[in-house]
Parts: C-alpha cells; sequence; structure tokens
C-alpha cells in the first residue's frame, strides 16, 4: 500500500498511543557517592533492553517512550563506571556489582546479612523460583541472611546468589539471544571468577546500549522520545503549595506557607531535563510528561513557554477540570486534546481504566488472551468514538515496574499486545505528535484543575505529617540555599553544583515514599536517602546542617516490597 493510501486508511481508525514512562530515582549516596540501591541498572538490564528489542522486533510497533534525566544520567554513569573498571579495575559503588569482582565481600555480619538480604529482592514465583538452582540457594540464603548467621555463609555460597541474583533480573530478550547468558543459567554448580566477570561485561555492555537504542528507535520513527522534567519533581507543588487544595480542599499543608522560589525552580528544571536531553538524544522532545502526570495551570504555563507541544495526564486530571468548569457532562471529551486559553500546547488524557488492565491485571492472564482481550476492549472504545472524530486513545503507564510479576517478563504479553494493536483494523498505533498532526484544532478547556495520575491528587506527596516535614526541611535549605548564593560567597562553578543538588532534593520520590502505608524498610532508605541528599546541600553551600537532618522522618509499615521499587499505584 502506498504511503497516501496508508494514510487514508489510517484516518477512519482510532489513533492508539502507548506511552512508556521510564524513571528512577537518584539512588547515590550524596555524601558517599554509592548507589545505595540497584534498581536503576536492574531494571536497565531487565525492563529498558527487553523494551527496546520488543520495538525493534515487532512490525508496526509503535509508542513514545519517556525518560527522565536524572535516570538517563545514572544509566550513563553505570556504564562508565563499569566500562572503567573493567578497563583499568576502577571502584564499583555498587556493592552487589562489587560482590561479582574478586573485591572481598563484607565481613561485618551486619552488612554480609544486608548483602544476602539484597539478593532476595525479586518476585518470588516470576523470577526466583523459576530457576531451579536459585530457587534452592535461595532456601539457604533465607536462613542466613541475619547478622546472627551470615558468618556461616561461606563466600562461594554468596558471590553465587549475587550471580542467580543477577541471572534473575537479566531481560527475557538477553537470555533468548546471548549464548553466553544462557551458558550462565544452564551452569551448575558454583561459579568462576571468569564466569562472574563475563556476567559483569555483558552488564556493561547492556548498560552502554540502552540510550542508544532508543535514539536510534527514534530516528527511524518507531518511537516518539519525550522528558520529564530534571529531578521528577511535582512541579504544581513546587510553584504552589497551594495546588493541593484544589483536588482536596481539606489538605493540612507544610508549616511554610510555599516553597521559596518555587517558581524559578519550575523554570530551572524544565530547562535542565531539556539540556540533558539533547544532549543524550541530539534532539529536542516535543513532548513532556510532567513526573506523576502532575499538572497545574501554572505548570502548564511553563511548559508552553519552552516550546512542548504536547503534555500529558490522567482522565481522573480532566474529569475534576470538567466539572469545575461546569461541564454538563465530564465524561465528553476525554479522548480529545485540550488546551488553556491563549496557549498552543495540547493536552491529552490517558485511559486511567485501560492502563491500569495492564498495570495491574494481566500479569496472571496468559500472555496471548490478555493481548487480545485489550485489543478487544480498545476497539470497543474505536466503536463509541466512531462518530466522533478527532479523538486520541492514550494509554500511559510505567514501563518497567509491572513486568516482574508477568510470565517471562512480559514477554509474550507485549509480543502480542504490540502486534494485535497494530494489526487491527479499527486501529492505528501511533505516536502522539504523529496522532497530533492529523486532529483537529484542541478544544478550549476553562480551568485545568490541579491533580495527578495517582487518583487524580496530589496527596501522594504532601499532607501526611512526614511528607510536610520534609517539605519544612526543603523550604528551610532552600532559604539557606539562596541567602549563600546572593551573598556571593560561591564561585560559578560551586554555584553549579549547589544548583543541581537543590534539583536533586526537589525530586517527587522523597515525599512518595513517606507516610505509613508504605513499608518499613523501603520508607527507611528513602527517608535517608533524603535526608543524605540535604546533607550534601548544606555541605556545598558550606553551612554546618541542622541537627533535624539526624532525626528520621516517618517508621513506614504498610505492605512488604514485592521485588525492586513497590508496584506504585498509577491510578
Amino acid at each position: 500500500m502506498s504511503g497516501a493510501a496508508d494514510k487514508k486508511a489510517a484516518a477512519h481508525r482510532l489513533p492508539v498511543v502507548l506511552l512508556w514512562h521510564m524513571h528512577q530515582p537518584q539512588y547515590r549516596d550524596a555524601l558517599t557517592g554509592e548507589f545505595v540501591l540497584p534498581w536503576t541498572y536492574l531494571h536497565a538490564i531487565k525492563d529498558y533492553a527487553d523494551m527496546a528489542a520488543h520495538l525493534e522486533d515487532v512490525e508496526g510497533a509503535r509508542a513514545v517512550v519517556n525518560f527522565t534525566p536524572v535516570l538517563i544520567e545514572q544509566l550513563e554513569q553505570y556504564a562508565t563506571m563499569i566500562e572503567q573498571h573493567l578497563r583499568a579495575g576502577a571502584p564499583l559503588r555498587d556493592p552487589l556489582l562489587r560482590a561479582l569482582t574478586e573485591q572481598s565481600l563484607p565481613v561485618d555480619p551486619a552488612q554480609r546479612a544486608a548483602l544476602l538480604r539484597a539478593c532476595l529482592r525479586a518476585q518470588r514465583e516470576r523470577m526466583i523460583d523459576r530457576f531451579a538452582p536459585f530457587a534452592e540457594l535461595a532456601k539457604i540464603v533465607e536462613l542466613l541472611a541475619t547478622p546472627e548467621r551470615a558468618g556461616y555463609a561461606a563466600d562461594a555460597l554468596v558471590r553465587d546468589a549475587v550471580v542467580w541474583y543477577h541471572l534473575a533480573w537479566t531481560g527475557e530478550t538477553l537470555r533468548r539471544h546471548d549464548l553466553r547468558l544462557a551458558a550462565l543459567v544452564n551452569h551448575r554448580g558454583s561459579f568462576s571468577q571468569a564466569q562472574r566477570r563475563q556476567l559483569l561485561e555483558i552488564i556493561g555492555e547492556v548498560m552502554g546500549s540502552i540510550l542508544p537504542r532508543y535514539r536510534r528507535l527514534a530516528e527511524r520513527g518507531v518511537i516518539e522520545l519525550s522528558v520529564t522534567p530534571y529531578a521528577h519533581p511535582i512541579l504544581p507543588l513546587l510553584q504552589d503549595f497551594q495546588t493541593a487544595t484544589e483536588s482536596v480542599p481539606n489538605t493540612t499543608l507544610p508549616w511554610h506557607a510555599a516553597y521559596p522560589g518555587g517558581a524559578d525552580r519550575a523554570v530551572w528544571q524544565v530547562a535542565e531535563s531539556l539540556k540533558v536531553f539533547q544532549r543524550h538524544f541530539g534532539f529536542r522532545p516535543t513532548g513532556c510528561w510532567p513526573a506523576e502526570g502532575a499538572v497545574s495551570e501554572a505548570t502548564i504555563g511553563v511548559l508552553e513557554r519552552f516550546g512542548f507541544r504536547w503534555a500529558a495526564s490522567s482522565a481522573k486530571v480532566l474529569r475534576t477540570s470538567l466539572e469545575r468548569s461546569g461541564s454538563d457532562d465530564p465524561e465528553a471529551g476525554l479522548n480529545r486534546p485540550w488546551r488553556l486559553e491563549g496557549q498552543r500546547l495540547e493536552m491529552y488524557f490517558r485511559s486511567d481504566g485501560l492502563s491500569d488492565l495492564i498495570g495491574f491485571q494481566y500479569a496472571t492472564w496468559h500472555g496471548d488472551d490478555a493481548a487480545q482481550h485489550f485489543a478487544t476492549e480498545v476497539a470497543k472504545v474505536a466503536d463509541h468514538l466512531a462518530d466522533d472524530p478527532g479523538c486520541v486513545l492514550l494509554i500511559a503507564l510505567d514501563g518497567e515496574n509491572a513486568w516482574e510479576h508477568y510470565p517471562y517478563n512480559g514477554y509474550w504479553f507485549l509480543r502480542a499486545l504490540y502486534q494485535a494493536l497494530a494489526r487491527h483494523p479499527k486501529l492505528h498505533l501511533t505516536t502522539l505528535s504523529e496522532a497530533q498532526a492529523s486532529l483537529p484544532e484542541a478544544r478550549v478547556l476553562p480551568k485545568l484543575a490541579a491533580g495527578s495520575w495517582v487518583h487524580g491528587s496530589l496527596a501522594t506527596w504532601i499532607g501526611d505529617p512526614a511528607k510536610n516535614a520534609a517539605w519544612d526541611l526543603l523550604c528551610e535549605a532552600k532559604h539557606a540555599y539562596d541567602r549563600i548564593v546572593v551573598e556571593g560567597a560561591l564561585n560559578a562553578d560551586q554555584v553549579t553544583a549547589a544548583e543541581r543538588q537543590l534539583a536533586l532534593c526537589e525530586s517527587s520520590d522523597w515525599f512518595w515514599w513517606f507516610g505509613d502505608y508504605n513499608p518499613a524498610d523501603a520508607v527507611e532508605q528513602f527517608d535517608r536517602l533524603y535526608r543524605r541528599q540535604l546533607l550534601n546541600l548544606y555541605r556545598l553551600l558550606g553551612l554546618p546542617s541542622p541537627e533535624s537532618l539526624q532525626v528520621p522522618l516517618s517508621v513506614g509499615g504498610g505492605a512488604p516490597e514485592q521485588g525492586g521499587v513497590m508496584r506504585r499505584a498509577s491510578g
């Protein structure tokens, strides 16, 4: 079929966009330089590699892939660190990776037990029990993973557990196509130094290939790459704490009335995201997925100022906005583009129900059945909108956290999903920028109510006593930063370093985890990481840190983690 015929056929089909959001927060201890948690590189060798492979291999596959700059920088840091270690013996600043080398394992009982426990942080059925040798080894590790017993764990046992842990976290496409990995998976017995080095070499190769692979996919037109503000901040809250009350009117706010200079910080976060994105991908993105889909009128105003052509959020936000605007039918127009008066940037709102089918429902289904069911559900939407031209269906969710709960890391489901959507006669799998070019002018939204893809509100990041206390610590640090910068106490390089450190302190992820509904061990880790980020900011400013930064903010106590970062609710 000719290009013109393709476009004509597509005009009679519903544009469908899959948006995969790739994000991991800054896991590096700001004072020691050590990576405290391994989720960035583990998700890279498992999920980012697999997701790229599906897009490369399945004919007709299309998607928007969103990268956060704080993730981009960590991927680069890991790739460089591993390459330098393999080439010149430079230190590995990650305890799990270090355990693959001949460097000494921890002798301290608590540290040795922590390393053993780390080798169990994976989905049990899908990732540990799938490999019989790892399943048997895990039973022993469970018995020894306490300070009282860790001393009985021989070095060879610890290193074997580390190898199997990494093999379990390796992507399905890598295991199927890399003969070296296949040999390691089929190996029985203890792993040699040469085998462990080979595994580290494979990890380094994958880490170095992730960003170039996605860049090539974008250059081929298979995907559209978009970006999130630099450190994944909740821009509406940076700009104005009061935005939290637009969706939850009785929200208890921090003691500070506002984040000092928050409007300027929002501008910095967006500007820096463009610099990092362009440096790695070679072009300027046209779309933005704000952190957690969190938007407000001021946030959209900043994105408009930087020339973005589209931004995306949740249908819950649009429903609330239409209700506040006096709409008689808040369900009308959910699949249409919208814009604010006087602005050109178009807003798209994801289908929360369809997105959550992928994120939370299909993991227990047969992959082909799930894909076919999803395509059928999307086709029902196409039928419903058949007499309403100018619509687009957006499916948006995390691109990494769900797959460990799927058989084979979602291998069969994702392949079947792309095939079912690409081949369906009523659907046109595309990207947002491509769809935008063929849609009629966006409707004007009289009012945009601030909210996110988490229940349509901002309550996940503010309102809880621990969350508010975290904001107050950040406000105090920002006052100190402003004072030192105004006094001219720092040179240009020092100001730049402090400015970037401040940005990391503004990340949404710290505030997400505070609260007693999250697992206690995860809360403790993120609490400490956050306070260490603030401590480093004071260090860079040449100021003594307040005593309050030595006191934990929250104890947590919710459901246990299910391997890696907890499966975060997307709606």
